[in-house]
């Protein structure tokens, strides 16, 4: 070989290094995430705050399983107050390894009485207020806990709420919800008991606690005292786990800490009578479930939003996401749209299933609903008018409502430039997520919520109201399986999610925003599923962000055509995508947060993802 040609090979030869280590280098750019993926194998727990993934670390200490872990989780966040409270609602999916089946849990409260849209309306609402006694409805998350708990659970109450006591008597509290009530203070003033707990430096410039300082409760840690006490005598009293459990419950709904709940409730104004809560219970539900390439999908009823993800699902699986490009214009359009028909659908027809009229959910998650819908998208530019469907036809009924669809539309809802920024926060506004899973396979996924800073606060409880009243509609022409009604519940954003494959659990997520927590959840799951991302890459990726549905919180407008992308996505995609009729906006951080595990069934072992801003934590072993 002559010298000439072996300087052509070596030189060509570092040429192939060269580009293969810069392809490498490349993938590893793509594939790092900012926050590493946690890896376990006996148990994980995934909340919104860290001292609330210790609780739950707590009870798998304790020898707790999946189950006693999420609801110690769930009083940790409660008693935080930020962006949730004792007084909120619970929602949540289990996998029960015993049965193989998973169930929901609706612990969600419902509309007072006297709470009536001609009430409302005779005091001058479009909808119910966003806070305030008017925007109270029954606790739900007391309940939920008790009633996850005493089926599910293995541990006592007074192992469980050890954490959320201990919380009450005093914790460091974090700048998130110190600078909130501060920033809330003025609404807080209103209210007697709210003003004594949250505002510890009355007459000061600041009155709200300190970042780091000890904020003390110690009503509500009065409260859960007595829930424990409850407990114990019945256990005194030869009562099981599972009775002495129930004990509490009563107390809390029917007992003494609802006499001071509702006498508290009736001095600020709100409508919440012993009645309503003796009568209002958690269900313990079949969940509605679809499949995605042999994936099956579950999510909680329209007494949430949670079917709209399967919905999306439905419409999606008739298109090849993988050869548009993950992000590409096409794929970023395709989800717009398909968002577009499905929250339509969801403005329309998603209510509490326990009232008349009942929901077509049937129709709406058939897959031949499906193909129908998605011959209405444009695949040159936005919809900004997309309306709802008829599902009826496809479970064989004819629509009691078509009479409403005509007229229907979102110019009715169309906010006004100068309130794009309170939409966007509206639209975002927190909730927190809960992930626990065990090895013996018990699976939760919890989004609690409701009454956030600020809540009025019921008596000597220590118990914020949640707010959750202005997710109703006073007009049954712009959803009439939503308009509030004494006993019912709220359509609400709050939508767990638990998927399986071949039978076993493959993936359980959830994320805090309101509007956009499908929006999230969907892509988070198209991007394990479809770009082969593992769970932490999924739960930093770039996702957008629709705001043409309307607004489940205060004045429920919508934005037809806002589009959020992420500032990763490249100049000549937004380019395109402003051509085809979108609002752009770019931002830093667009994936939730969202929390996450996944299920290595090859390794036997767990893995956990949350997004890479926010304070989601998880703790693992």
């Amino acid at each position: 070989m002559t010298s000439r040609k072996k300087t052509l090979i070596t030189a060509s030869t570092l040429i192939l290094a060269l580009i293969l280590t810069g392809v490498f280098l490349m993938i590893n750019a793509q594939n790092k995430t900012e926050k590493p993926p946690l890896h376990g194998k006996h148990w994980m727990a995934i909340t919104g705050k860290p001292l609330a993934a210790t609780a739950g670390a707590m009870m798998f200490m304790k020898g707790g399983n999946a189950v006693d872990a999420a609801c110690a989780m769930l009083g940790a966040v409660c008693t935080m107050h930020d962006v949730l409270s004792w007084g909120g609602e619970t929602q949540g999916l289990i996998y029960n390894p015993k049965t193989r089946q998973v169930i929901a849990i609706n612990g969600l409260g419902v509309a007072p009485t006297g709470a009536t849209a001609e009430l409302y309306k005779e005091k001058g609402y479009k909808y119910p207020p966003a806070d305030g006694p008017l925007s109270a409805i029954t606790p739900g998350t007391p309940g939920a806990l008790l009633v996850m708990l005493a089926e599910f659970g293995t541990l006592k109450l007074k192992d469980v709420l050890e954490p959320a006591i201990q919380m009450a008597e005093g914790y460091p509290i974090e700048r998130e919800t110190a600078d909130s009530i501060e920033k809330n203070k003025e609404k807080l003033k209103k209210w007697t008991y709210s003003r004594q707990i949250f505002l510890t430096h009355p007459g000061e410039k600041r009155e709200a606690p300190y970042p780091g300082e000890v904020f003390r409760q110690p009503d509500l840690a009065q409260t859960l005292k007595k829930l424990v006490e409850a407990e114990s005598q019945a256990l005194q009293a030869g009562k099981s786990r599972k009775e002495a459990i129930y004990a509490a419950y009563d107390r809390f709904y029917k007992g003494d800490i609802a006499r001071e709940f509702v006498r508290g409730c009736q001095e600020e104004g709100a409508l919440i009578t012993m009645e309503d809560l003796a009568r209002w219970k958690v269900y313990i539900e079949e969940p509605v479930k679809t499949t995605y390439k042999g994936i099956e999908v579950y999510k909680l009823n329209t007494w949430v939003q949670g079917p709209v993800m399967l919905q999306m699902l439905n419409m999606l699986e008739n298109f090849d996401l993988k050869a548009m490009g993950y992000n590409s214009v096409d794929y970023i359009h395709t989800l717009y749209q398909v968002m577009n028909l499905a929250f339509a659908d969801r403005d329309f027809y998603y209510g509490d299933p326990y009232f008349p009229p009942e929901e077509p959910i049937k129709g709406l998650l058939s897959k031949d609903y499906a193909r129908e819908r998605i011959k209405l998208i444009n695949h040159k530019a936005n919809d900004p008018d997309i309306k709802p469907g008829d599902p009826y036809p496809f479970e064989g009924k004819e629509n009691p409502f078509k009479h409403y669809l005509a007229s229907w539309s979102n110019r009715d809802c169309q906010a006004r430039p100068e309130d794009e920024a309170r939409l966007e926060i509206s639209m975002r506004q927190g909730t927190t997520s809960i992930q626990a899973a065990d090895e013996a396979g018990w699976v939760v996924s919890l989004t609690p919520s409701g009454a956030w800073v600020p809540a009025v606060v019921a008596g000597k409880t220590g118990i914020g109201l949640s707010q959750r009243a202005q997710s109703f509609v006073l007009n049954e022409a712009e959803n009439p399986f939503n308009v509030i009604v004494p006993g019912k519940r709220p359509r609400a954003t709050l939508t767990p999610g638990l998927a399986l494959k071949d039978g076993r659990p493959y993936l359980s997520f959830a994320v805090q925003g309101g509007d956009t927590q499908d929006q999230n959840l969907l892509q988070l799951f198209l991007n394990i599923v479809e770009f082969g991302m593992t769970v932490q890459q999924a739960c930093e990726a770039p996702n957008i962000t629709s705001y043409q549905m309307r607004d489940s919180f205060d004045l429920h407008q919508c934005f037809p055509g806002k589009l959020d992308l992420n500032e990763k996505i490249p100049a000549e995609v937004r380019e395109k995508l402003s051509a085809m009729g979108y609002k752009i906006s770019v931002k830093k951080y667009t994936s939730g947060p969202i929390n996450a595990i996944y299920f290595d069934w090859q390794h036997g072992t767990f893995w956990g993802g949350s997004s890479n801003y926010g304070e989601d934590y998880g703790v693992v072993w």
